[in-house]
């Protein structure tokens, strides 16, 4: 017997990282004293003039510092969820 699954489709959670992330927080700070627009200036000569768009250098530099303060190894899985996604997203800007 053929079995079809019904779909049942529920309305959309609109969640914003404003609201999950709180206004204390050592992410929200770093973001508002932490000035890194001298890496565009750092890094403009290593990327070439044309081709793909890459990541954009500050997001890039940002990630880094979340996996420093977070204590994420180069070593784990890419995948491996972070304890703190939403502060991660926060302050990378992604």
């Amino acid at each position: 017997m053929m079995g079809l699954k019904e779909r049942a489709f529920a309305p959309k959670v609109s969640v914003s990282l404003e609201e999950l992330v709180p206004q204390d927080h050592f992410y929200r700070h770093l973001q508002k004293v932490l000035d890194l627009s001298f890496v565009y200036d750092l890094v403009r000569g290593c990327y070439a003039a044309g081709g793909r768009p890459s990541i954009d250098p500050v997001v890039f530099f940002k990630l880094q510092l979340v996996m420093f303060f977070e204590d994420i190894r180069v070593s784990a899985p890419a995948h491996a969820p972070s304890r703190r996604s939403a502060e991660c997203a926060l302050v990378s800007g992604v």
